[in-house]
C-alpha cells in the first residue's frame, strides 16, 4: 500500500454528493495518509461552499471542463500518487485500496478502473478504437490512479476529451498503463456530460480528436526517425 495518496475530484453542481463522497473516501482510506481535493468548475448550486466544509482543499476553476480541473488537482496534490474519481458516486471509493495495491504491485504509471459494462454506444466505439491503442477498454473512465510526477505540469492540447487525452499522452510517452475492472453501480439519471444524444455526440467528438492527435503524433515521430536515418 502507498504511504500517502491525494484524492482529486472535479465537480459541477454536485453539492448533494460532496459530503457522502468525502465520508466514503475517508472510510476507505482509514489508516492511510491522504488528502481530498475538490476542484469546482464554478458550480451555481453552492458546491464550492459545501466542499469547503468537508474536503481538505477546494480549488475554483472557471468554465475549465472536467479534464483541466482534474489536471489542476493533480498539479496541486501533496502526494506522489493521485486517485481521481467522479463526484457522483458512480465510482465506488471502497475500491480505491484495491486499485492502489494493483498500481503498486505492477509498478504502473497510470491505472484505469474500467467498468465491466459500458452503457453508451459511443463509449463502446471508443473502446474498440482508442481503447485498442492505449490498452484499456474504458477510455473515458476517470476512475484512475496516477503517478503524479508523470502528469504534473502537462497542458491539454485538444480541449475537453473527458480524460481521453491523458491516456493517449501516457501511451505515446511510453508510460506503463494497467487496468482494473469493476462492476459499476447504476448510472444516475442526469449525468454530468448531458443526456443520451448530447453525451454520445460529445464522446464521439472526443474520440475523433484523440484518434487524429495520435495519428499526427505517430507520423511526426516517423518523420523525425527518417530524418535521423538520412
Amino acid at each position: 500500500m502507498v504511504r500517502g495518496v491525494s484524492v482529486v475530484t472535479a465537480t459541477y453542481c454536485e453539492r448533494e454528493n460532496i459530503r457522502p463522497l468525502v465520508e466514503r473516501v475517508r472510510r476507505a482510506l482509514e489508516g492511510v495518509e491522504h488528502e481530498i481535493i475538490v476542484v469546482d468548475d464554478t458550480s451555481p448550486d453552492g458546491t464550492y461552499e459545501e466542499a469547503a466544509k468537508w474536503a481538505d482543499r477546494v480549488l475554483l476553476m472557471k468554465r475549465a471542463g472536467q479534464t483541466r480541473c482534474l489536471l489542476e488537482g493533480i498539479d496541486a496534490a501533496r502526494y506522489p500518487v493521485v486517485v481521481t474519481l467522479d463526484a457522483d458516486l458512480e465510482n465506488p471509493p471502497e475500491l480505491v485500496p484495491a486499485m492502489l495495491r494493483v498500481f503498486e504491485e505492477l509498478g504502473a504509471d497510470l491505472l484505469v478502473a474500467s467498468r465491466t459494462f459500458i452503457p453508451r454506444v459511443s463509449e463502446r466505439l471508443a473502446s474498440a478504437t482508442v481503447g485498442r491503442i492505449v490498452g484499456v477498454r474504458d477510455v473515458f473512465s476517470n476512475f484512475r490512479v496516477y503517478r503524479r510526477d508523470r502528469f504534473a505540469g502537462y497542458r491539454l492540447r485538444m480541449g475537453e476529451t473527458f480524460g481521453g487525452e491523458l491516456l493517449a499522452y501516457a501511451r505515446l510517452s511510453g508510460f506503463k498503463i494497467v487496468e482494473y475492472q469493476y462492476e459499476p453501480p447504476p448510472r444516475r439519471a442526469k449525468p454530468r456530460i448531458g443526456g443520451s444524444f448530447k453525451a454520445n455526440a460529445r464522446i464521439l467528438k472526443a474520440t475523433a480528436k484523440i484518434l487524429a492527435w495520435v495519428a499526427v503524433q505517430k507520423l511526426t515521430k516517423q518523420g523525425r526517425e527518417r530524418q535521423k536515418m538520412s
